[in-house]
């Protein structure tokens, strides 16, 4: 401030033109990195909760379920 800076009056100094434009730059980057951590922490937390499930049939003898395409059988090939 050029005028009075305790009581804000005056108009503001010649740098300080432009700030609500970083500002709300910086709020998005802020939030995209918010979206980010919240994402990775769901996955994390997916992984963990499904190798538990593993865990839990493996002491309880039953076999995984699997997500995905089926290991290959090399003792059954038409070779």
């Amino acid at each position: 401030m050029e005028d009075d800076e305790k009581t804000g009056t005056g108009k503001p100094a010649a740098g300080a033109k432009g700030t609500g434009a970083k500002a709300r730059e910086s709020e998005a980057v802020r939030a995209r990195a918010d979206e980010r951590k919240a994402r990775l922490s769901k996955t994390l937390r997916d992984n963990l909760s499904r190798r538990k499930q593993q865990a839990r049939a493996r002491r309880a003898g039953a076999a995984d379920d699997t997500d995905g395409l089926p290991a290959a059988k090399s003792d059954e090939s038409d070779v």
